[in-house]
């Protein structure tokens, strides 16, 4: 295992699905977000920074934990990478989302928004697994 590589492969997944995020859990479906304000901490327009920045810590960590899944596992290739991504999705986020939406007053759109979002992020991991660090 080469650390470096490993080391770049968390960060370049790190930083890009901070873009992500952006898009698929800030900038899609927006709006839809005020439906409950009231399920929300924060009253909008109230500053929201360090929530931000702790939802990106959280991400950064579950790129790290996907990179290293993988180079334990020694997943090299696209094929088992993706599939990796998929079923890491498919057990975390997908189960934990879809409860929210069925017990949380929550717009559905943005449980969709969600699941996409986190499903790209396990993608790009898997990507810059193995663009940067496969063998």
């Amino acid at each position: 295992m080469n650390w470096t590589r490993i080391g770049l492969a968390i960060l370049a997944c790190g930083v890009a699905t901070t873009f992500t995020d952006w898009l698929f859990m800030g900038v899609l479906f927006h709006k839809k977000y005020l439906a409950f304000p009231e399920v929300w901490r924060i009253k909008p327009g109230e500053p929201d920074a360090a929530l931000i920045f702790w939802s990106q810590v959280v991400g950064l960590v579950s790129c790290a934990g996907f990179v290293l899944v993988c180079a334990g596992l020694g997943f090299h290739t696209w094929r088992a990478t993706l599939k990796l991504a998929g079923m890491v999705w498919a057990m975390g986020p997908v189960p934990i989302l879809i409860q929210n939406l069925l017990w949380t007053k929550i717009h559905p759109l943005i449980t969709l928004a969600h699941l996409s979002g986190w499903l790209v992020r396990f993608l790009v991991c898997a990507g810059a697994f193995v663009l940067l660090a496969g063998s």
